[in-house]
Order: C-alpha cells, then structure tokens, then sequence
C-alpha cells in the first residue's frame, strides 16, 4: 500500500500532505490525552512492532501478497490519536532510511494509511464494544472486525485519491475492483495479526490497552437465589506482567520477527505493486529519491549475504523506529497539563 513518486500528481500530493499535517498537530494535541508515564513507552514499542510485521508479506493470492498496515493495532492499544503518529513515524522512517513509500508522496501514504485506517478502525471498535457483552473476548473480536474492515477503507480511499490525481488514463472502475478486491484479502491477515496482537496484551495487562478502558465487568454473586454485583476490590488485580517486561519482550519479538523472520516473507508483490502492474498505473513511477540510502529496499549496502543483509536492516529499522517513536511520544507526555487528564487515562480496569 506504500503510494511511490509519481502514481499522484503533484497538486494532489500537496493537497494530501495539508490533510496529512493538518492531522499530525490534531493527534500531537490529542495524544496528550491518551498517554501517560505507563502508556508511553508502549506507544514507542507499538511504532516498532509495526514497523517490524510490515516486513513480514505474507501470500494472498496467485502472484500477490499482503502485510500488516497497522492503524488497527495502533488505535486500539494506545488510542487513535496516538495511533496515527505511530504509523506516521513508520512511513517517515520507512521513506527516509529504506526507500518504501515515495517521499513526494509521504502525504497520500500518511493519509491512506495512518489516518483512513486509524479512523475508520477505531470508529468500528467502539462500535463494537457499545452493543457486544463486555469482556476480554469482545475486545478481541472487535479488534478483528476493526482491522478487517480498515484495509479495504485505505483502499478506497486511494481509489479516491487516484482518481482525483492519478497520472496515468486508467478506468477508476477498474482499479477500484482489483484495489478492494486483493485488500478484502489482506484484511483478513490484517485481522488476525490485530486480534492475536491485542489478545495477547490484554491477557497480560489489560490496564495498558486503551481500548479495553471502561468494560470492567463486575463479578456477580448469587445471593437468595438471585444475581447481584459484588462489592468492587478495594485495590487493584495485582498484573500479570511488569510494563518492563512487557516491553522487553515486545521489543525483544520485533527484533526477531524483522531480524530473522523477515527473511521468510513473500517476495511477490504486494497488493498495490501487483494492481498497479496489471492496470498500468505505474507508467510515470518515479525512482526513490533515496534509492542509493545504505538501507534501501531493506538491506545494507555491500553486505553481500541476503540474508545478513535483510536482518541487519530489519534490527536497524526497528532500533531507529522505537527511538524516535520514544522520543515522540515522550515529548507529547511530558506537554501534557493537568487539563489533558482525563479519568480514563488515570484508572486501572479490569477486564
């Protein structure tokens, strides 16, 4: 889904990147709300795990494969607003350091994928959680729908974006098709990583999930034969995991997925690489304005071992992504005022 140089005509890569901007200074004033000194160092590790699982293509298709474009998981564990800068420093990274995603065109990427997938994945999740029995499991499968749904919204709304600006004569019916069609697809891989993701953390420390706030479930006791809420603890459920240990681990199972992992991924094309080959939108593609960085297409330079290579830049990458995602979002923490807290920021539920 990463849009190169060229497929956008300049006026409407423009035009992307004011929307971009314009909700990149929303989300900086928005995630002081959402993070506090135990959510932030997550928001860091959550930048970097997506960072590490989009190297991870896996096949959808003859010929085409997907990977994770993460608004989903993002929105869902440290909120929406935070959400979008996670992605966003992503795309930066991943544009700068690795030549993935056009430079010129980092405003449609930041549009399509950090905010369509953010905003349209959270809208579903709280949804979801409003009209499903409270618990555990119904985060998950909201985090399924949620994610599920998000892929094929981003691509719509590139079909949007093309359509307003695509540089080659194509009919917008058919990209349209073949766009939502394969991203139907990749979807459902998006989903699965999402709930799996979310599951998992919210088995350990549902306290640090901020879609989980707000559905404590209270424990009924059968008193005289009838149901009645039991009195509420009078402290907290001891966690299950230290946040230490947590992002340890977190950090620890990014470096190996993009290390090692990512070297089993799918060499086909992803699904708009494929699209744009068999409908002819890639005509006036451009090379990457970093296509001679050290660690472009995801290898170090004059490493001669495939394999060496990739992993390197994989570690680089997440190194590089969880140190300035980190730095981001402590900047935003320590910004907050007491006006940015908010009770669901400051209270432990229990899930």
């Amino acid at each position: 889904m990463h849009v190169p140089d060229g497929f956008i005509n300049a006026p409407v890569s423009a035009a992307t990147g004011v929307v971009a901007a314009g909700a990149i200074a929303v989300s900086l004033r928005g995630a002081r709300r959402e993070l506090d000194e135990r959510t932030a160092p997550l928001a860091g590790l959550v930048a970097a795990f997506i960072f590490a699982v989009q190297m991870l293509n896996f096949p959808v298709a003859a010929g085409t494969s997907g990977h994770l474009l993460g608004g989903a998981l993002a929105a869902i564990l440290v909120g929406p607003f935070t959400g979008v800068l996670c992605v966003s420093v992503v795309l930066l990274m991943q544009g700068i350091l690795f030549a993935d995603g056009g430079l010129t065109a980092l405003g449609v990427n930041i549009t399509d994928m950090a905010i369509v997938t953010t905003v349209v994945s959270y809208a579903v999740f709280r949804v979801l959680v409003k009209v499903l029995p409270r618990g555990r499991r119904t985060v998950t499968v909201a985090s399924f729908a949620a994610a599920l749904l998000s892929v094929p919204a981003a691509a719509v709304a590139f079909t949007l974006i093309y359509a307003l600006g695509g540089t080659t004569d194509v009919s917008i019916g058919k990209v349209a098709t073949a766009m939502i069609g394969v991203h139907v697809l990749i979807g459902l891989g998006e989903a699965a990583i999402t709930a799996l993701t979310v599951g998992a953390v919210v088995a350990v420390r549902p306290d640090l999930v901020h879609g989980a706030r707000g559905l404590q479930q209270r424990l009924k006791l059968r008193v005289n034969g009838e149901l009645v809420d039991a009195p509420a603890p009078t402290a907290p459920v001891a966690a299950r995991t230290s946040r230490r240990a947590l992002w340890i681990s977190g950090l620890v199972t990014s470096l190996v997925l993009a290390g090692f992992v990512s070297y089993y991924a799918s060499s086909s094309p992803d699904g708009l690489e494929k699209v744009a080959a068999d409908q002819g939108i890639d005509q006036k593609a451009k090379e990457h304005a970093a296509a001679d960085s050290p660690l472009a297409d995801y290898g170090v330079k004059d490493v001669a071992d495939a394999r060496l290579s990739g992993g390197l830049a994989g570690v680089i990458g997440v190194g590089v992504t969880v140190v300035a995602g980190s730095g981001v979002f402590w900047v935003v923490r320590r910004r907050r005022t007491p006006g940015d807290v908010t009770p669901s920021s400051t209270a432990v539920e229990n899930v």
